[in-house]
């Protein structure tokens, strides 16, 4: 068993799951999705990306890629969270929370993708 790979699904599969976790709820209900679920997406999906540089093979660029479509998703709903409520101070409407779950759900399908290849590479290796 190979540790480093060990380390490198781990932190694939929990940037899925956590992504999973806060997506899951009603879409425009600011209740069902707690902000510190984000933040933890964010930096578990932060660590999956800088882990995915090592790899030079085309597999590993095109994880590399599904991975930075998900940190740009998940800042982007983090910063539209954050400007809503402490510049322009709206406040979390059911409209503005139904974009910011719109952002994470795209970030969930890059992490979904990203999964897949990662079980997929795996798989392939075996035979």
């Amino acid at each position: 068993m190979n540790f480093e790979k060990v380390i490198f699904g781990f932190f694939v599969v929990l940037a899925l799951t956590l992504n999973f976790g806060f997506f899951l709820g009603e879409m425009d209900n600011p209740a069902h999705h707690n902000v510190f679920e984000l933040f933890a997406v964010i930096i578990v999906n932060f660590i999956a990306t800088i882990l995915k540089f090592g790899d030079r093979s085309q597999i590993g660029a095109v994880l590399l890629a599904t991975s930075l479509v998900a940190d740009l998703q998940l800042v982007t709903a983090a910063t539209y969270w954050t400007v809503v409520v402490h510049i322009t101070e709206t406040g979390l409407t059911p409209d503005v929370m139904a974009s910011i779950i719109s952002f994470t759900g795209g970030a969930l399908l890059a992490n979904i993708i990203s999964t897949v290849i990662l079980v997929t590479e795996t798989l392939m290796s075996r035979l």
